[in-house]
């Protein structure tokens, strides 16, 4: 809204999700529907532009088309049809940085194929840093815009706002109080060893042991394991819950999991923006989301096709 969008309607398939829309958005439809039951017929010739965050990993049009049998793969092409059912001047699909690569690059291809509807959308794609946006998290995500054909203006990603990363504590200063997952008592004992911006690598070696187990000779990175933040450095991405042992979100300066607001400043989300549900579910939201600054930079480059 804040880039001059209204929205005609909101759904989500997670209840608590559905449940915070309505907190913040009381004067538009929303629904808990899966998108396979959605018909937006209705819409045709009102709709500026259609959003959605769909999981996109398991499609792929080519070899025996096995993505399709994937409930991610099925999303993808239900999407599309909600495309076909509203025809918008243009769509905006947000996903993983991780689908550019996936298969080679090949699902991403076939994504892009699908979209274009036989010519009747011009589609690209871009990876954005969170970062560049004036976010304090190191997330990067892909975005594919579809813009119809007939529009006469094409879709221009938003240039860098800044080359200097926001650090978390130019978010972490008069945090409202709110709900704050908490560490078991030996797993905080653990923590106090690992300093700013360290994980399980500055701890001791018997502790090592302990809080690794099988993992310790395990391959691949494990750096997001007992991780502490970085007063002065941008976050680690958020994940759905800042006290999971393989991707940990430790407060830079005090031993205890991000708190539900210090969470949503890093995803700079507004202090009046309301979240329901448990602290779990709130967590889960806030983590599952675009980075607000980001997603403003985007929709109001947008605005400017669809105007």
């Amino acid at each position: 809204m804040k880039a001059g969008w209204d929205p005609l309607y909101l759904c989500d398939f997670d209840k608590w999700c559905v449940e915070s829309l309505k907190l913040n958005h009381p004067n538009t439809p929303v629904e808990k529907k899966d998108m396979r039951e959605l018909n937006v017929t209705q819409y045709q010739g009102q709709v500026d532009c259609l959003m959605g965050g769909v999981p996109c990993q398991a499609f792929s049009l080519a070899g025996m088309r096995q993505g399709l049998e994937d409930e991610r793969g099925q999303l993808i092409v239900e999407f599309n049809r909600l495309i076909n059912e509203c025809k918008p001047k243009m769509f905006l699909v947000e996903n993983v940085r991780g689908l550019v690569i996936h298969q080679q690059g090949e699902t991403i291809r076939d994504v892009v194929e699908l979209f274009k509807n036989h010519g009747l959308y011009k589609v690209q794609y871009q990876v954005l840093k969170a970062v560049q946006y004036n976010v304090p998290q190191k997330r990067e995500r892909v975005f594919i815009v579809g813009v119809r054909s007939d529009i006469g203006k094409d879709f221009e990603y938003p240039e860098v706002v800044t080359d200097i990363p926001p650090t978390i504590r130019s978010v972490l200063t008069d945090v409202p109080e709110s709900p704050c997952a908490s560490y078991p008592q030996r797993k905080r004992e653990i923590m106090e060893h690992v300093p700013p911006g360290g994980c399980w690598v500055d701890l001791p070696e018997d502790l090592k042991v302990e809080y690794m187990g099988n993992s310790l000779n395990s391959g691949g990175g494990k750096r997001g394991m007992a991780r502490r933040l970085h007063m002065d450095e941008p976050s680690l991405t958020l994940t759905t819950s800042p006290a999971q042992k393989q991707t940990e979100r430790c407060h830079p300066t005090e031993t205890r999991p991000l708190s539900v607001r210090e969470y949503a400043r890093i995803q700079t989300f507004p202090d009046y923006y309301k979240f329901a549900g448990s602290s779990a579910a709130q967590y889960k939201q806030i983590g599952n989301a675009v980075p607000v600054e980001l997603a403003y930079h985007v929709a109001l480059q947008a605005s400017k096709v669809t105007a």
